[in-house]
């Protein structure tokens, strides 16, 4: 006998629905009714709704964390569990370019496709607070929170460098381009210098690597995002540039060419045997020779066309010797310089100088242009890159690297040659995008030549309509030909859009407050639920979303509009579910498995189960279809343990005290269920509840009480199946709200231990043992062990050591 599970899947989530079960409840004065439990937030990262639908991978994110949500509800939490839209993006844009349609008419009818498989799930989010980041309502505020960043002067133009993408016409961030081509679509992209909007994210560098400390974040992405933030304490250094007399070279202006260096180890400067330029360097012009003017120039419009991460990654380098030379600040020496594509005008100072016998890359650089190559270190061979002691380097002759480095930048400032620096990898972050499908930005161009914002009372800046969504092929966004919108009394409107990851930056707090007309949240919302208590999503958010989010509140806590100075508490990275076939599901593989189409044939719990059973929930796993069907034979067990060929209740209301081994199997059942849901360690709480359900099968009774707990206990993973049970059983209001169970903690002790037992001091082996087993107990578990039988070889016991629970020690003459 099979429940029907369409019959109670449609029938719970109607009572839900109806009931406004899991509706978060206000704090303090908001509108709406107050809530004196203590609070909890848990949060997935909102999806982009694309025409394709949810797959099952989906689900392996929002699973995890609705079973948490419904668990700290029945815990006595007044639980926010919100979802909404990432809708603003390239796949919209790029298929209203195909077929004309706006996008806007594609993502509300995704978004309603995403939201009707979400539902069917039972996922307990509190629909009342859903937002969607493309509509007026949401980025009025977006728009608001970026003039937050304007006014605190963290928001300016600049001609950079950008990744230009012919095929989309637009600008793509480093993380967008997968070995020089568009992530989106796969095409070919280039470099070309462009004016863009910037945000400081540099002014917070330190911030955001020094709170990493307050928030519970898997090591390897605080790890992955101290490596992007790259600090480094070392030493500028300027070098000035000789002409062929040897005096300084001087510009038209009397000015003398010099350039600043930075670097770790100002102890080998005594090594440095020439200079390396970026092509991008502003003197790059100014000093190269006549006789190597041509040459240099072309290669410099080729490292131009490089993408940066194809220049950074390059195994081979290559370079051009400028005809110029530098003066040693302490040798007085002359020294050549180079232009290099490896070396980056944004990062650090443009311009390196290179001690190639302490440096893998400088020495092979060194090599192919037979460049000379210095030791300063003692050592191996050439290039000696481990720790040494200092040698041909005048008053650093003897000392170790860390005094080195110290009398070095002494001597260095002494001289007015440099300073010590700090000096961090990460770079300002590129907000242009000249896309229609955006946020538009809330600025104007004045008749004078400034430019001011949008004032508040004239937010949003509405995206207006348009005729054609293509980019020029000058890159010019499509907004600038909406001449009517472009133009305003105040003067000229920008008319490039935000990037997507400008609404995903902040959407947590506006889940605290999304009805709110007067400001994009109240502070008494965000102080009571921020910052989120989970916050579950991929780890290749790292140095994107991740980064970005805590730049942008850490902003706003500046600004006094938050009070917390980190958003996300602790951050969990759920696995994928992989395709049958052990892949990454993907469209051109052929192995996505459609979550609508395994419900309707298994039902929604037993997917939430299996997706719960298959694994650890934050590694990869393969889906199998057998898989479903074994979590589906376990929920159809405990039908038929509880309910009759008809349908009706065979479970009688009893005591089972006297059933001590089983109701010492019940308490540790929920003890572990209890635990294994706090730590997110779903499966081996779904094994428990298997094991009980197996213990019961071997009962000659069926216990009421047993079996509404164990509804309970299933609760989190199979809502609409304990939902259907709890009732039946008569149990009060909705499971999915009652107070989760209690439990003997004395009786859910596992007494069972594992215990060394040593013959003669010496460890041989290791018993299963209770805790108040006495001595005799011990002894003939010891010796049915084969590697202490062998280590007794047949001999008397002469003594036994025997304390309970912690030493066994037999004793052999």
């Amino acid at each position: 006998m099979a429940f029907n599970h369409s019959e109670i899947e449609k029938k719970w989530q109607a009572a839900w629905e109806s009931n406004q079960c899991f509706r978060a409840e206000n704090p303090g004065t908001q509108p709406g009714s107050k809530s004196n439990k203590p609070k909890y937030y848990a949060l997935d990262m909102f999806p982009y709704p694309s025409g394709a639908g949810l797959h099952v991978g989906h689900l392996a994110s929002y699973t995890p964390t609705d079973i948490l949500s419904r668990y700290k509800r029945a815990r006595g939490f007044n639980v926010l569990h919100p979802m909404g839209y990432d809708a603003f993006g390239l796949p919209a844009e790029q298929y209203a370019i195909q077929t004309g349609i706006h996008p806007a008419i594609t993502t509300r009818k995704a978004v309603e496709n995403f939201k009707g498989t979400l539902k069917s799930f039972g996922y307990s989010f509190d629909w009342s607070r859903e937002l969607s980041t493309c509509e007026p309502d949401y980025y009025h505020w977006t728009q608001f929170l970026f003039l937050k960043l304007w006014e605190k002067g963290l928001a300016y133009q600049k001609e950079a460098p950008v990744n230009w993408c012919p095929a989309l016409k637009t600008v793509l961030a480093n993380e967008e381009v997968v070995d020089g081509k568009s992530e989106r679509g796969g095409h070919p992209v280039i470099r070309m210098p462009m004016k863009q909007w910037m945000l400081k994210i540099t002014d917070y560098a330190e911030r955001l690597l020094q709170d990493l400390d307050l928030v519970d974040w898997p090591e390897r992405t605080k790890e992955g995002q101290r490596n992007w933030i790259g600090k480094s304490e070392g030493a500028e250094i300027r070098f000035q540039v000789v002409n062929s007399t040897g005096s300084l070279a001087r510009g038209a202006n009397g000015e003398v060419f010099e350039f600043q260096v930075f670097t770790t180890r100002p102890d080998t400067l005594f090594g440095v045997s020439f200079l390396v330029l970026a092509p991008e360097h502003p003197l790059v012009d100014k000093i190269t020779t006549a006789s190597q003017a041509e040459e240099v120039q072309k290669y410099r419009e080729a490292a131009g066309r490089k993408l940066e991460v194809d220049r950074k990654a390059a195994t081979e380098k290559s370079g051009l010797f400028t005809g110029a030379f530098a003066i040693h600040p302490l040798t007085q020496k002359q020294i050549p310089i180079w232009v290099a594509d490896y070396v980056l005008m944004d990062y650090g100072t443009g311009a390196i100088m290179a001690v190639p016998g302490h440096d893998e890359r400088d020495f092979e650089f060194a090599k192919k242009y037979e460049l000379p190559i210095l030791r300063v270190l003692e050592g191996g061979d050439l290039p000696f890159t481990g720790e040494g002691q200092l040698v041909n380097s005048e008053f650093l002759n003897g000392h170790t690297k860390a005094s080195a480095i110290s009398l070095a930048i002494q001597e260095i400032e002494k001289r007015q040659l440099g300073k010590k620096v700090v000096q961090y990898k990460l770079r300002d972050w590129l907000f242009s995008r000249q896309r229609y499908w955006g946020e538009p930005f809330p600025l104007i161009y004045t008749k004078e030549g400034g430019i001011i914002p949008v004032p508040s009372e004239q937010l949003p800046v509405v995206l207006p309509e348009v005729a054609n969504y293509e980019p020029s092929e000058k890159g010019e966004a499509p907004l600038a030909r909406v001449e009517d919108w472009v133009n305003t009394s105040m003067g000229r409107r920008e008319t490039d859009t935000m990037p997507g990851s400008a609404a995903s930056s902040w959407y947590f707090l506006r889940f605290t407050d999304p009805l709110n007309q007067k400001e994009a949240f109240s502070f008494e919302a965000q102080e009571y639920w921020m910052p989120v208590d989970m916050y579950v999503g991929g780890p290749e958010h790292t140095v994107g979303h991740l980064l970005y989010a805590r730049f942008w509140h850490k902003v706003f806590f500046d600004c006094g509009l938050v009070s917390h100075p980190e958003p996300f508490k602790k951050l969990f990275h759920q696995g994928m579910v992989l395709g049958p076939d052990g892949e990454k599901m993907s469209k051109s593989r052929g192995n996505t498995i459609s979550p609508d189409e395994v419900r309707v044939e298994f039902g929604a719990d037993a997917i939430r189960l299996y997706i719960s059973f298959m694994g650890p929930v934050d590694k990869d796993k393969p889906w199998a279809t057998s898989g479903i069907e074994g979590v589906r034979r376990f929920l159809d067990r405990i039908w038929r343990l509880t309910f009759n060929e008809q349908g009706q209740v065979i479970a009688q209301d009893m005591d089972i005290s006297d059933r001590e081994e089983f109701n010492r199997h019940f308490h540790k059942t929920i003890g572990k269920v209890t635990a294994d849901i706090e730590n997110l360690s779903l499966n081996t709480a779904i094994s428990s509840m298997m094991i009980l359900v197996n213990e019961m099968y071997k009962l000659d009774i069926r216990p009421l009480h047993v079996l509404k707990t164990l509804a309970q206990l299933l609760m989190p993973m199979a809502p609409h199946f304990a939902e259907e049970v709890w009732s039946r059983l008569g149990g009060e209001g909705f499971v999915s709200l009652a107070p989760w169970p209690s439990f003997d903690a004395e009786l859910a002790k596992d007494d069972m231990i594992s215990m060394g037992v040593q013959v003669n001091g010496k460890h041989r082996g290791e018993i299963r043992i209770s805790l108040n087993a006495d001595e005799a107990a011990a002894v003939g578990l010891a010796t049915e062990v084969a590697s202490v039988q062998t280590a007794l070889a047949g001999k008397k016991i002469d003594k036994v050591i025997y304390k309970a629970g912690r030493i066994l020690n037999l004793i052999i003459k």
